[in-house]
Formats: structure tokens, sequence, C-alpha cells
């Protein structure tokens, strides 16, 4: 009864821990245009408190990380988890690990054999590193997809504002300002914050369009420093990238209207032609059992 209380307490821990996650993108000045669920302030603050309370148990305990990770490492992390968006630490994110190896081997010595230990083991050292990375990689898949799919609309956005008279600065501002929070938003938002600390535009399009390795981010920044080094029209530009942008998108499209044969292939194959040959084949089999026409012409031969 202790055990499985034990490993309760655990995986709830867990599931706390797995489900942290600072609200980076609402760090940025936005305008709510549309606010139909209001939250009250209590509410609110009982969550704020909530969070205070994990993320700061997170960070206390992580602190003894430090001295395992050197400097590559977290370097890589870093970058990892700032495309990711969870809004945490390498060293949390080590602890993490850390958690989750003690939980799998618990439940490997609890419910594994003496001689089937070192397997547990093992099993838990790769669980214990695979899982958070893939945990990690998805987050970082969503993250691009998110800002491919959102990406077309933001340079349509921009377009227009620059071509109703605004400079690039003022533009990129008012889109941030008035659209919804996202991924790319946020970004358009450190872009923009960078460069009004004196960062050089061209460095913070530079920067950004590497730390994601997105093609379509990468020809948006390579276009906008382009016009700023040739001094040709950012409108003109916009305009362009735009289409590029929207026929992109639409060969997007049309590449998975292509594939989508191909992926229906297996399920057809395995769940679809055997009910079929089972609804065909079951009543003449049956047929075939109970009224046998061999043995029928055996017998009147």
């Amino acid at each position: 009864m202790l055990t499985i209380a034990f490993i309760f307490i655990v995986a709830c821990g867990m599931l706390v821990v797995m489900g942290v996650k600072m609200d980076v993108l609402d760090a940025r000045p936005t305008l709510k245009m549309h606010d139909f669920g209001v939250v009250s302030s209590e509410q609110t603050k009982k969550k704020t408190e909530r969070k205070s309370l994990v993320s700061s148990f997170l960070r206390g305990m992580s602190v003894l990380n430090k001295p395992l990770i050197n400097q590559d490492m977290r370097r890589n992390m870093l970058k990892n988890i700032s495309v990711s968006h969870t809004g945490i630490s390498p060293e949390e994110f080590l602890l993490i690990k850390e958690i989750l190896f003690i939980f799998l081997f618990y439940t490997a010595f609890t419910f594994l054999n003496k001689d089937l230990l070192m397997f547990g083991f093992l099993v838990s050292i790769g669980g214990a590193y695979f899982l958070p990375e893939f945990w990690l990689r998805g987050k970082i898949k969503k993250a691009k997809e998110s800002i491919v799919k959102q990406l077309p609309d933001t340079v349509d956005l921009l377009g227009l504002c620059v071509n109703a008279g605004l400079d690039f600065m003022m533009a990129l501002k008012w889109v941030v300002e008035k659209s919804s929070p996202s991924f790319l938003l946020s970004e358009m938002n450190n872009v923009l914050q960078e460069i009004n600390v004196g960062k050089p535009r061209r460095d913070a399009l530079r920067d950004l369009a590497k730390k994601y390795e997105i093609p379509d981010l990468s020809t948006f920044s390579r276009t906008l420093i382009q016009a700023d080094k040739m001094g040709t029209s950012v409108s003109e530009a916009l305009n362009i990238l735009s289409e590029d942008m929207r026929m992109a998108r639409y060969r997007r499209g049309e590449a998975m209207a292509l594939k989508a044969p191909l992926k229906m292939l297996m399920p057809l194959l395995f769940c679809i032609f055997p009910v079929v040959g089972i609804l065909v084949g079951a009543p003449i089999f049956l047929d075939f059992m109970y009224n046998n026409p061999l043995k029928n012409m055996a017998g009147g031969s």
C-alpha cells in the first residue's frame, strides 16, 4: 500500500513538473481586443502564486546541478529551451531528468525481480534521458510549425502597414501590439526590443534566423537585410516576399495533398481490406461449411 501511495505521489509530482511552463508570451505589451473569458483577479493571483511556488521549488533544487553542466551543454540546452518557449533553465531541465530517473528506477525495483534489476536500471537511465528530450523536441517542432504557419499572414500585415505610410519599425510595433500572442509575435517583439536598446536591425534579424533555422524565416530576414543594405523600398520587398511565401504555402499544401494517399495506404491495407474481406468472404465460407456442395456431389454419385 505504501508503495502504491509513493508511486502515486511521485507521478503527481512529475505531472506538475512536466506541466510547468512560464508564460513568456505574456511578457510583452499587447492590446487585448477581445476579452470574452474574464478571469477574476483572485483566481489569477492564486494561479500566479502556485506557479511561483513550483518554479521557486524547481529553481531551488536545480542549483545543485550547476556544476554538472559545462559551457557547451549549457549553450545547446539554452538554444533548445529558448526555441521551445518552455521557460525553464538547463538546471531545471536536468532536474526533471533526475526526478524521472528516480521514479522509473523505483518502479523497476518494486515490480521486477532481482535478476532483471540491472535491465530495469538501464531502462530507467534511457527513459530518464530520452523522454524529456522527446518532449522538448516536440515543443520545438510545434513552435517551428506555428512560426511557418503564421509567417505569411504576419508578412502581409507588415506589408499593409508599410504601404499605409508607416516605417518598418512602427509597422512591426503595430503588428506586435494589435495581434494575438503567438510564437512568432513573441520573437518579433524580442527583435523590436533589441533594436530599441541599440542593436542594429540587421544583427537582430540575422540572429532571429539563426535561432530557428527555418527556411522561410531565413528568407524573410535575408530580404529585409538586403533591402536595408541596398536602400531599396521595404514595402516593395515585403510585397514580393508576401507573394513568394503565399506560393510556398500553396506548394506545401500540394505536397501534403500528394502525401495523403501514401499515408492512407497502410490503414487501408491493415484496417479496411480485412474487414471488407470478412464481410465478403464470411457468408461464402459459412455457406460452404453448412451446405458443402462437394459432399452433395459425393453422396449423389
